[in-house]
Order: C-alpha cells, then structure tokens, then sequence
C-alpha cells in the first residue's frame, strides 16, 4: 500500500515536473535562418540570411514607389530591418522625402503614435516580414506601416526567385 502510494507520488512528482521545464520557444524577427543544407532535416528549403535581405530592399522599394504615406504629413520614414538593410536603403534613396532615419531617431511611446525625436512630428513605420519558401519556390511577404491606429496598412506580395534576384509576383 505505501509503495503504491510512494509511486503514484513519485508520478504526480515527474509529471508537474516536466510540465514545468518546458519552453516555448520564442521567435526573434533578427535571428538568421539555418539553411537546409546544414542538417535540418526539412522538407522545404530555408531562406539564407542574403535572400531576406534582398526580399527586404524589394518591398521596401515597392513601398517607396507606392506611398503609403500618402497624404499623411510625416517627418520621416523608420524601417523595421536589420541595420545593414536600413543603411543600404538610405544610400540607395538619399533624397528620399520624407526622410528614411535610423531607429535611434525613433520617439516610440505607448499608445502614440511614433514621433520623429528631431522634429517631434508625426512618423511612419515600415516593416516586412519574410515566410518560408514554398514548394513552388515562391516566398510570401507582407509589407506594412504604421503611423498610429489610424494610419496603418499592409501588402501581401508572393515572389519568386529569378537568378541571384528576388522578384515580385503578385501584390494584394
């Protein structure tokens, strides 16, 4: 009887136990993707650290021809990448009005709308964000911005990888 009880101790004991010890692992938009040909045993392939970035420097361009700021009196535009993908945007488009800054211009305070930390006015966020290839080898992306509650937005893209060049394939 006591044995019996030690046991169904001893159980209860190692079940909250290993309920306790898990983790749900927690996605960071920065982390690199491990390609395929690592050792991941996956039936699609990874995108490479390269591809993202060129994925990033193609919407964001379509952004930028696009205008989603468009009748919005923005001081300047914050892109949601990673710094190398920022700094190539700026010398890519230096003229570019409004203004793509680097984050440490950023004035981000909870429910407000974000600032530019130079003017104090009024700023517009654009990010990207990257899904895994499919089986037909096409990527879909969704390109967004923010500017506050009232003035956010987004474009669902599928593209495609045409030699070394991502290119788009569709835009909804």
């Amino acid at each position: 009887m006591n044995t019996k009880l030690l046991f169904s101790g001893v159980g209860i004991i190692a079940l909250l136990a290993g309920c306790g010890t898990s983790h749900e692992q927690i996605y960071f938009a920065s982390e690199v993707k491990i390609p395929a040909s690592v050792g991941v045993n996956s039936p699609l392939p990874t995108l490479f650290r390269a591809d993202d970035h060129k994925i990033d420097m193609v919407v964001f361009g379509y952004l930028f021809e696009h205008h989603p700021w468009q009748g919005g009196e923005y001081s300047a535009l914050f892109l949601q990448a990673d710094d190398e993908v920022v700094t190539a945007l700026i010398q890519q488009y230096p003229n570019h009005v409004p203004p793509i800054k680097l984050s440490t211009h950023l004035d981000l305070r909870e429910n407000q709308a974000p600032l530019d930390k130079d003017t104090g006015k009024p700023v517009m966020i654009l990010g990207v964000d990257v899904g895994d290839p499919t089986a037909d080898g096409t990527v879909d992306v969704v390109g967004r911005w923010y500017a506050g509650r009232a003035a956010l937005g987004e474009y669902k893209f599928k593209l495609k990888k045409s030699g070394d060049d991502w290119t788009i394939v569709t835009v909804k």
